[in-house]
């Protein structure tokens, strides 16, 4: 990397991206002196949870940044985070920053329009976790249609069940059509995973075009919202609106199949999970599988809890040793390849 001396870089560490992941990837990268890794957060996995949660609703204010952070930032060039917030104040308080590098898809914890108005470029991984999400999703493709959440919980309550809310209609992925909803990083991995299932890949997107490459490379139709909820035996949700919109409501769901099974591993917000929940109760879908909740924890009285037809998960689907330590590599790689070739990377926002 370029510049007059080395680069200079603060990074902040939390319950999830642990410090030794930071000295790990530093020592690749002998012209950045690493200033200082203060921790943010809880050192407690279930209070930083309820924390994410919180960043992700209310945003680069949610909490402030701990106070060694406005300290170590005075002299840094670079800045690099992974929940901690970055408020207008820190940016102020950094004289000499010239980028920050998150370790996340969301910009939530970041004061974007501030890092404009200053001038400071964002970097964000959003594939950080993507191969992570892909893998769940095609795991709870497969559990929710085969029931193997019931099996294992009939079982280890001593019963050998031989019916469900399938029964009859008990399939294999071979052949059915799949519908992704947001073709983005994630729903590309999705697609690229499907491949030996031999499905049929629909998907939608208002910000792919027909001629994007990856269309054909994984055999995708890019096609309407309304013909991905209506034809697809499996719809599967990898979308993420800037504004926090509801995508799939009451309409969108009113299209899908008797058949067909619900899968949402991205954002709590684009769906309506109360009527989903009505449509789970009275049967008008076979099924579904979730991992993310508008309430997290799911409270106990949540309806999903109750019902025979829906598999579970606790937003576990990023949450892999592997997207936390590799993410910084990537980052600082991708700094190097823009410094020294003024190639821009896909996600750099200014």
């Amino acid at each position: 990397m370029e510049h007059n001396g080395k680069w200079k870089i603060v990074c902040v560490s939390d319950h999830f991206m642990k410090e030794e992941f930071y000295l790990d990837c530093l020592k690749q990268f002998p012209d950045i002196e690493l200033i200082s890794i203060p921790y943010f957060g809880s050192h407690d996995r279930i209070e930083m949870r309820s924390m994410v949660d919180r960043l992700e609703k209310e945003g680069a204010y949610a909490f402030p940044p701990p106070p060694e952070v406005y300290e170590a930032i005075r002299d840094a060039d670079l800045i690099m985070v992974h929940l901690c917030p970055i408020p207008r104040s820190l940016m102020e308080a950094a004289p000499k920053l010239k980028y920050i590098l998150t370790n996340r898809g969301g910009l939530e914890n970041i004061d974007m329009e501030a890092a404009h108005e200053l001038g400071i470029p964002v970097l964000n991984n959003p594939a950080h976790n993507g191969n992570a999400v892909a893998e769940l999703t095609v795991c709870l493709m497969v559990a929710e249609t085969r029931n193997v959440a019931r099996a294992h919980v009939a079982m280890k309550n001593g019963q050998w069940r031989e019916n469900w809310p399938n029964t009859g209609r008990v399939f294999e992925l071979r052949g059915k059509t799949v519908g992704i909803v947001g073709f983005g990083t994630i729903g590309r991995m999705v697609a690229e995973k499907l491949q030996p299932f031999r499905v049929k890949l629909l998907a939608t997107d208002p910000n792919v075009t027909p001629d994007d490459p990856d269309l054909a490379k994984y055999n995708v139709k890019l096609t309407t919202p309304e013909e991905v909820m209506s034809r697809s035996d499996i719809v599967t949700i990898h979308a993420r609106t800037a504004k926090k919109e509801q995508i799939i409501g009451k309409a969108e769901l009113d299209l899908m199949k008797p058949t067909a099974t619900l899968i949402n591993t991205a954002r709590a917000y684009l769906l309506d999970y109360d009527y989903l929940a009505e449509m789970l109760r009275e049967e008008r879908i076979t099924g579904a599988a979730l991992e993310v909740f508008p309430e997290e924890p799911l409270p106990k009285d949540s309806p999903f809890i109750s019902l025979d037809n829906v598999t579970l998960t606790n937003h576990r689907g990023g949450d892999t040793v592997n997207c936390y330590s590799d993410s910084p590599e990537y980052l600082l790689t991708v700094l190097d390849e823009l410094l020294k070739t003024g190639k821009r990377p896909k996600f750099y926002i200014e």
